[in-house]
């Protein structure tokens, strides 16, 4: 099931609340939104060396928590 915009912004606020706090959540969206973020340039980084296996396998056991 795929599931909305909506809520898959308020899951990752809320990831971020439940994680950082009130205080740092905010601070963090606050530096995300004011700083030039190349998504693809960190989207090679955070992948790098993980082959499409590990990561569906890490996606799953993720999906299933």
């Amino acid at each position: 099931m795929v599931k909305s915009d909506t809520i898959l912004k308020l899951e990752g606020i809320n990831l971020l609340i439940d994680n950082l706090g009130e205080v740092d959540a905010e601070r963090f969206i606050t530096l995300i939104i004011k700083e030039p973020f190349d998504y693809t340039k960190w989207q090679k980084k955070l992948f790098q060396g993980k082959r499409v296996k590990e990561l569906s396998n890490e996606a799953m056991a993720n999906y299933k928590k």
